[in-house]
């Protein structure tokens, strides 16, 4: 029997979904979204599961989506940082530090300084830890590390026969500073990983909800957290 996991990955899956159902806008169904975001950061913080990690927007989906739809994602998403930086939010309730993590380069200079932001001023806390997901993707971020030790190879800062997993994974985003996940929850009712920590999570619980994110509740996560405590982990043994 395993106690509540320490670490949750989330991909928030179905928020057009949820808008389409509801004959709204999709950003209706995004700015629903970021709504939940905050209620599940009270959860975690309820039973006592220190990182989350949040897929918020792949890289493959800031290149394909529709450019008004984007372009709300990215005004709701700015709004959002700029209530953690002027006002009260969940994030300082809950002592929570954020990082955001992804190809962040790809998207726009002003948004990138607000996230530099919110880490500077969430440095503080150390309660807990939110990871967000943004312009990422999983087989983006190993070869970006695959790059950097190439070039550290090439300089012979590190010797070939020095490489193993523990050294790989210092050169993923979170640095080797951040436990992998222990349960990876996706909503929207579709099972698949989707490019989302696909490194970290070889050794996840995978979890498959049918609500879409915005429906996401209390009972819901709790339920989960249950079956995820029957479980027994056996790290590819």
């Amino acid at each position: 029997m395993e106690s509540n996991p320490r670490h949750v990955g989330i991909i928030l899956d179905g928020n057009r979904r949820y808008a389409r159902e509801l004959m709204k806008t999709p950003w209706y169904g995004h700015k629903a979204g970021i709504r939940k975001a905050r209620e599940v950061l009270t959860w975690a913080e309820e039973f006592g599961i220190p990182y989350v990690s949040a897929y918020v927007l792949s890289a493959e989906n800031y290149r394909s989506r529709p450019k008004r739809e984007l372009e709300m994602i990215l005004k709701y998403f700015g709004e959002e940082l700029d209530v953690i930086l002027t006002e009260d939010h969940p994030v300082h309730t809950t002592k929570t530090r954020v990082r955001f993590i992804g190809r962040l380069e790809m998207l726009p200079l002003e948004l990138q300084k607000q996230m530099h932001k919110v880490e500077s001023l969430t440095s503080r806390y150390s309660k807990h830890f939110l990871t967000v997901c943004v312009a990422y993707g999983g087989q983006q971020e190993i070869v970006d590390a695959c790059r950097a030790i190439a070039e550290r190879v090439s300089g012979g800062t590190i010797r070939a026969n020095e490489i193993d997993e523990r050294l790989f994974a210092h050169y993923l985003y979170m640095n080797g500073e951040i436990p992998y996940p222990d349960m990876i929850v996706r909503t929207g009712g579709e099972k698949r990983l989707s490019n989302f920590l696909i490194w970290q999570s070889a050794y996840a619980e995978l979890f498959f909800v049918d609500k879409r994110w915005p429906e996401l509740d209390k009972r819901t996560f709790v339920r989960v957290l249950d079956e995820y405590r029957k479980r027994q982990r056996r790290f590819g043994k």
